[in-house]
């Protein structure tokens, strides 16, 4: 990891990486579809979290 890299995405930030609107992202983790953390009352995406859940969105289209 390099400094200055990102670990923990906005679920702004997830929506824009995905083309969806915030309400869809906060549904995804409501139904524990995309994992992510709370700190304090913020809620963050890990990006390992967003590549899982796109692979398994790519694993379910073959």
């Amino acid at each position: 990891m390099t400094v200055g890299t990102k670990l923990l995405l906005t679920t702004e930030e997830v929506a824009r990486a995905l083309g969806i609107s915030r309400t869809k992202v906060y549904e995804l983790i409501l139904a524990g579809t995309l994992g992510s953390v709370k700190i304090g009352s913020c809620r963050r995406v890990p990006v390992a979290a967003l590549d899982a859940y796109v692979e398994a969105l790519c694993a379910e289209g073959r």
